[in-house]
């Protein structure tokens, strides 16, 4: 077992210790991600998503881009194989290659979300989980496999 200290960088610990600040129960997730972002620093924030969800990421965007510049890519972006319709590791190129500080995923399909944060330079944080089934809902999911 890791000794707790070795785990962590001085990012991760400035991470740790800016959201450790702002953590109050009274601001919602996108705000929490604002705050944090402003607090550490952050100038370029990356949306990675899944196109069922361009109308909540074009919101997120115009919300975030009051303070910061912030680089939008969908699901499609650059997939040229019909086998492979989504590209969740050119997501991460793209915005790897705009420098974002901070990436926000949002609907990525399970397998896809794992490979996009795997390719990611930048850290990365989830808004909405995909979940047709029970309407993105994670209390629904969970009542769903509590009953079988």
């Amino acid at each position: 077992m890791s000794n707790s200290a070795n785990l962590y960088d001085q990012e991760d610990l400035k991470i740790m210790a800016g959201f450790d600040s702002l953590s109050d129960m009274s601001t919602n997730r996108i705000q929490l991600i604002r705050d944090l972002a402003h607090k550490t620093g952050a100038k370029k924030i990356g949306i990675a998503h899944c196109i069922t969800f361009r109308r909540e990421a074009q919101a997120i965007e115009d919300y975030l881009s009051k303070y910061f510049t912030v680089y939008r890519v969908d699901c499609k972006h650059g997939a040229r194989d019909i086998s492979y319709p989504c590209n969740p590791a050119g997501q991460a190129d793209y915005l790897n290659g705009n420098d974002c500080d901070y990436n926000i995923s949002i609907g990525l399909c399970v397998g896809h979300d794992m490979i996009f944060n795997k390719k990611s330079e930048a850290y990365v944080t989830n808004i909405f989980s995909k979940d047709f089934t029970n309407n993105n809902s994670p209390e629904a999911a969970l009542a769903s496999i509590s009953r079988s």
